[in-house]
């Protein structure tokens, strides 16, 4: 495979912070999975939690944001190096604020669920 221009320019970073980024970007990976894993589980562990489109579109969001989330990973992962090669910031992503309040928004909605079915 191609390595992609950005990493033909500018300066290797020292190995450190390369391996911090990837680290990185391999929990962006986890949390995406968790994601896609509470989508299966909402819908295969617990059939009776909602009516039935409640939880297929439920289940959906998760695993369309846990696909987004994957997806925005490796993005996230080549500018964060790209800066590193040119000595700039790290960029800055709305991501983080974003997931933040989905997952509490997805928590709240299965809180909620979860009480009143008891």
């Amino acid at each position: 495979m191609r390595q992609p221009r950005w990493r033909q320019e500018g300066t290797a970073p020292d190995y450190r912070f390369s391996l911090a980024n990837e680290r990185t970007f391999l929990a962006w990976l986890r949390t995406s999975l968790a994601l896609l894993a509470g989508a299966v589980a909402v819908d295969q562990l617990a059939p009776g939690i909602a009516p039935v489109v409640l939880r297929v579109v439920l289940c959906v969001l998760l695993a369309l944001i846990g696909a987004a989330l994957a997806a925005m990973a490796y993005r996230r992962w080549a500018q964060a190096e790209d800066a590193m090669r040119h000595g700039r910031e790290l960029p800055f992503s709305w991501v983080l604020l974003v997931m933040s309040v989905v997952v509490v928004i997805a928590a709240l909605v299965l809180a909620v669920l979860i009480l009143v079915r008891h």
